[in-house]
């Protein structure tokens, strides 16, 4: 359903309360883009698909596809450790800090807690509080060294890389290399890499998730990856989980807002950037807030979904 459905066309009046009832969700403030695919055709829009804002932590689940195309061939080793990288920072880190694996940074379960830039300090744990692979936290320091060590071993930037092996396969419409930028800071040795990108963009990438690494029926990333980064490594509670950078939530899990009657795995970024999968609806959608500060929390990103939902049928 476009979004000038209404436009020309008569509606029953069950059909105009759930359109009302979205369009009131998406107007109480934050949202300024709302898309849902099928089966790679849009049956719903709303807002300005083709702006490029800024994704926030979505970008960890895009560093994944780099990740797993780079894994795949032979460029990087999954059970490296940090040891055999050579990666270390500003406070230097512990013998058993250096041995986190790649594997563990990608789950957030490296157990290394130095300051790192846009760090989240309330509830960092301590230093040294839990060995690498045992214990799951939330940690910008985990993602940022990746971004280290990918362009450590493949020898390419991200902007680069991504332009080359994600947005070029995927014929994005909007994406620009100068979109993909680091940003450094005093904590750390290892920068942020920031990303904007479009809705419409990345409506491709939840696309080629749903298809299991397939673009048009080509082979971008591999089908194992796509599993491994959608399994739920750590359970979070409630029926919600991380994989490597993808959250998932299980059927009716009562520990996240935003789950749904179905399985569903999403990356997720402050303020409301989204990219949800529903793989037993073949749909992907993806809700963007231009302005991160003031955009949607997670809860309102449920309500959302589930008017959506009731919507589209």
């Amino acid at each position: 359903m476009p979004g000038n459905a209404r436009l020309g066309l008569r509606f029953s009046t069950r059909e105009e309360a759930l359109l009302d009832d979205l369009d009131a969700l998406l107007a109480a403030g934050g949202s300024t883009a709302l898309l849902a695919v099928r089966n790679g055709r849009v049956v719903f829009e709303r807002g300005h698909h083709a702006h490029r804002s800024s994704v926030a932590s979505v970008r960890k689940s895009l560093i994944g596809i780099l990740y797993g195309i780079a894994i795949e061939a032979g460029e990087i080793d999954l059970d490296a450790t940090l040891e055999d990288l050579g990666i270390d920072d500003l406070s230097p880190l512990t013998p058993e800090e250096k041995q986190a694996t790649i594997a563990d940074l990608l789950k957030s379960r490296s157990g290394i807690y130095h300051p790192c830039v846009y760090g989240m300090e309330p509830g960092r744990p301590a230093r040294g509080s839990h060995p690498p692979g045992t214990f799951w936290y939330y940690n910008n320091w985990d993602f940022n060294v990746l971004g280290t060590i990918y362009r450590q071993e493949t020898g390419r930037t991200l902007a680069e890389a991504f332009q080359k092996l994600v947005a070029e396969p995927l014929e994005m419409q909007d994406f620009a290399a100068e979109d993909i930028f680091d940003v450094p800071g005093p904590e750390s040795l290892h920068p942020v890499y920031k990303m904007r990108l479009s809705d419409r963009d990345l409506a491709r990438i939840g696309h080629l998730f749903l298809k299991r690494g397939l673009w048009e029926q080509r082979r971008i990333v591999p089908e194992q990856w796509v599993e491994d980064s959608t399994t739920a490594w750590s359970a979070l509670g409630g029926g919600r989980g991380y994989g490597y950078l993808w959250w998932t939530a299980e059927a009716n899990a009562l520990g996240d807002s935003l789950s749904i009657d179905v399985p569903i795995f999403y990356a997720s970024g402050a303020g409301g950037q989204y990219i949800i999968v529903i793989a037993a609806l073949d749909l992907v959608v993806v809700h963007r807030a231009a302005d991160v500060r003031n955009g949607i929390i997670h809860a309102r990103m449920g309500e959302i979904l589930r008017a959506l939902l009731r919507v589209i049928g």
